[in-house]
This record gives structure tokens, C-alpha cells and sequence, in this order.
């Protein structure tokens, strides 16, 4: 439900206050490829250490689920996780056929390759589909998507410009559904191997409401119960929880949610972290992260809820 003109007004100037903060604070943003994976002062490159806690933080981490454990969606096994692939700026592009929501995507041809990995290949779910393009600094993200007799059939389709901030049309799907890139909130073994993440991390929730936070620019929910998360909002490991018991792989993680936190990005299993597969993953450390339960987050204010006809 958006709140009234005057709150919505306090809302962003609060925003803009942290958000100014963060930029002051973050000179450098993570880079790959080549490529910068969104300049630093974008949202999701945003430290929100220092974001006031929102209103409905209590309610919000009571729908998710304060007793339900984090889980890591990713990890040494292929199947497991959403899988990219990079490709150079010579990369042939082929046709994209739309067929869920062909009206909200943009137009093919996109440069995919036809060996390019599908997540969950075989079996039923999302069949993500991310292709970054190397010189260019272009992600080419499908969800739903199968390969066809010319290129790739797929639900919907963005198409992200690395080098800038711009957002999708209000009210925009992607291949995911609050309308957010999905490769930049992915936990990769390259930057956890390096000893640190610089971004948000992606994260699902059971239910969520009619509205949403940029950067994401779509709700998936009919549901108008203020109580229940908006797609992009964002959620932070409290300060006070202990990570001294914590080790490796998933100390990492958990350091970068008290930086960063989590965002809301799709309808899932609550507090699944979205990560790429890689051999790398140690399974042993990542079952460290089922031990901070939903409780141990606040969900911060980064601005207001909009609801798009």
C-alpha cells in the first residue's frame, strides 16, 4: 500500500540522506570482466549500515518467517543455483521469442550463446538464462527461457546497461520478477574467493505485497497487506549478531549482509540466498549460514513502496 504524499515525501528525503552517506563511503564498486557491475553510486552497490530502520521492520520480518533460517541456493553442484555466462563483444546475437511477457521485455536480438548454461536444465522452475557481454559491459538476462530452432524462446527479457543507473519503466518486469538484474545480487565464488562482496545480495521471500522499492520496478502479488514485504526491500543482519563463531565461506557472506543485506527480488522459499554454482563453494561452510535464523534482520527504510497500475 503506498503511504500518504507527506510520508512518502519524509521517506525519500531519508533515502537520500543514507544513500548520499553510502557513496561518500564506497569510492570503489565491484568490477568483473572488465566491467563495472553497475557504478558505485547504484543502489545495490550501497553500503546501508547506517539506513534508518524502516517502520514495518517487526512486521515485515514477522512475515517472512523470524523463526525460518537462512539457506544458501547455490553452491559446488551445477543443477544448483542460476549459472551465467560471458561472452566477447563479437558474440553473434540471435532472436528472442516472447511468449509470457513479450510487452515488458526488450526486443532481441540478444547474444546468446546456443550452449549457454540454463538454470535448472531439464527440470521445472525459472530457467534463468544471464549472459554478460565482455567490451560492451551488457547483460542479457531470460527467464522461462529454452533454446528454439533460430535462438531462444523465452517468458521475458531485460537487457542491462553495466555503465549506468537507469532503472525499468515503472511497473517493468525482467527476468525476475521485481523487475531487478538478477547477475549483480548473485553470490560468486570469484569475489568470496577474493574475501569480500560489494553488493546486496539476492534473496526470495514465501509472500509478498502489491508494491515495490527502486530499483525494483514490479510487484508479483495482488495481496494489498501492508504487513507483507515489497519486492526490493531491503534487509540487513543486525550489528549486534556475533560472528565469531562463524568461519570461511559464510563469514564472508554474513559480513557483506551487515554492508549490504539482502533485497527482495522474487516469490520463493523465505530467505534463500540466490548464488551462482562453482565448484569452489565448500558445502561444509555454506551450511553455516542455516544457523542465523530471520530474526537476526531489520528491514531498512531506502525509500517509498510504489504500487503501479
Amino acid at each position: 500500500m503506498i503511504a500518504a504524499s507527506s510520508a512518502v515525501a519524509a521517506a525519500a528525503v531519508i533515502a537520500a540522506i543514507w544513500l548520499a552517506a553510502a557513496v561518500a563511503s564506497s569510492p570503489v564498486g565491484p568490477h568483473e570482466y572488465g566491467c563495472p557491475i553497475f557504478p558505485v553510486s547504484n543502489p545495490l552497490n550501497q553500503e546501508i549500515v547506517n539506513a534508518p530502520v524502516d517502520p514495518h521492520s517487526a512486521a515485515y520480518i514477522a512475515a517472512i518467517g523470524a523463526t525460518v533460517h537462512l539457506h544458501a541456493d547455490f553452491g559446488s553442484d551445477p543443477s544448483y543455483g542460476i549459472p551465467y555466462t560471458v561472452v566477447g563483444p563479437s558474440q553473434r546475437k540471435v532472436p528472442i521469442h516472447f511468449n509470457e511477457y513479450g510487452e515488458e521485455s526488450n526486443p532481441g536480438p540478444y547474444p546468446v550463446p546456443p550452449d549457454a548454461p540454463v538454470e535448472g536444465a531439464g527440470e521445472e522452475g525459472d530457467q534463468h538464462v544471464l549472459v554478460l557481454q565482455r567490451g560492451t559491459c551488457k547483460l542479457y538476462e531470460l527467464y522461462h527461457a529454452q533454446r528454439d530452432s533460430s535462438g531462444w524462446e523465452a517468458g521475458s527479457g531485460a537487457v542491462f546497461n553495466l555503465r549506468s543507473n537507469a532503472l525499468r519503466p515503472e511497473g517493468f518486469t525482467s527476468a525476475d520478477a521485481a523487475g531487478l538484474p538478477i547477475f549483480p545480487l548473485l553470490a560468486r565464488y570469484p569475489e568470496v574467493h577474493a574475501g569480500q562482496i560489494d553488493h546486496a545480495l539476492r534473496v526470495t521471500v514465501e509472500r509478498t505485497q502489491r508494491g515495490y522499492i527502486h530499483p525494483a520496478t514490479h510487484y508479483a502479488s495482488e495481496s494489498t497487506d501492508p504487513n507483507l514485504p515489497p519486492m526490493g526491500l531491503r534487509l540487513r543482519l543486525n550489528a549486534s549478531f556475533p560472528l565469531g563463531s562463524y568461519h570461511g565461506q559464510a563469514l564472508i557472506i554474513l559480513r557483506a549482509l551487515k554492508r549490504y543485506g539482502l533485497i527482495v527480488a522474487d516469490n520463493g522459499s523465505s530467505w534463500f540466498i540466490t548464488g551462482a554454482p562453482n565448484p569452489g563453494w565448500n558445502e561444509t561452510d555454506l551450511d553455516q549460514l542455516k544457523t542465523v535464523p530471520g530474526s537476526a534482520f531489520e528491514a531498512v527504510d531506502t525509500g517509498p513502496i510504489h504500487s503501479h497500475p
